[in-house]
């Protein structure tokens, strides 16, 4: 099983696994952790229907709350300072399927990153990446790099705050250094305590992915989000995966009520 520390604490032992959905100021106990998915909360994996739509990632000038229809009273009224949404230039569509280009070289050095403005103040999201196998399971607890878990065991896959300014996270890859067992790397964006505090991707926009060459700096592909419901609590935005030898970016854009808990319980990732 993975040792999942809380956000604000150092990594924990197995004998105290933290809460991966909790900000407990302490460590909780193994026998104290709830089960992956809570009840009530749903668990299916598949994309969830529309309930409600709104259309974002185009820079906003206003620094305010915005609300739409249907979400009235879950919207906080305090102003939210939006980041500027940085120029996209090689924007892709949902699930536009795309090779990753050769630029007088092979590729191996990438940066995602992951930008998004919030419209309700109690929302913190996270980015997450899940290593997976063909059979798309980690190979272990330790392949899914987060906030607790900021490298892979190869050192292929990392977590970094330092954006620059211009991302709220940054994931880098080393495609040099990925054990040859990982097929696929899946990106994920969460709520933290959606469930518990009625929180949903109706209260996110401008949320996206880019990737840049780590050497260059250039962009690669980008994908920003284009439906935010208000049934989706995860999203699996993005996906680097390889077919046929070669390395291949997949904007997924798929949102499902699951919690960071639950997007273990898909890939195979054992938190107690």
């Amino acid at each position: 099983m993975i040792n999942i520390p809380n956000k604000t604490t150092p990594p924990l032992c197995r004998a105290n696994i933290g809460s991966l959905n909790s900000k407990h100021t302490g460590p909780l106990s193994k026998n104290t952790i709830g089960s992956i998915n809570k009840s009530g909360h749903g668990s299916g994996s598949a994309p969830v229907q529309a309930q409600q739509r709104n259309t974002s990632c185009v820079p906003s000038s206003n620094s305010g709350v915005q609300q739409s229809p249907g979400s009235l009273n879950q919207v906080s009224q305090t102003a939210i300072s939006d980041m500027t949404v940085p120029a996209m230039h090689r924007l892709l569509r949902k699930g536009q399927k795309t090779s990753l280009p050769s630029l007088d070289r092979n590729i191996a050095g990438i940066k995602a990153c992951f930008g998004w403005n919030i419209r309700d103040a109690r929302c913190d999201v996270d980015a997450s990446a899940f290593l997976v196998k063909a059979d798309g399971r980690v190979p272990g607890d330790d392949w899914f790099v987060f906030y607790g878990q900021e490298k892979s065991p190869d050192g292929s896959v990392s977590l970094s705050s330092d954006t620059g300014g211009m991302d709220r996270k940054v994931i880098h890859v080393d495609l040099r250094k990925l054990n040859s067992s990982i097929q696929k790397i899946v990106f994920v964006v969460t709520i933290h305590e959606a469930f518990e505090k009625n929180l949903n991707f109706s209260m996110l926009k401008d949320t996206y992915i880019r990737l840049l060459d780590a050497d260059t700096g250039q962009e690669i592909f980008s994908y920003c989000l284009e439906e935010y419901y208000q049934n989706v609590t995860s999203m699996t935005i993005g996906e680097l995966y390889l077919y046929n030898g070669q390395w291949k970016f997949n904007p997924v854009g798929n949102g499902v009520n699951r919690d960071l808990a639950g997007q273990c319980a898909v890939y195979g990732v054992e938190i107690g």
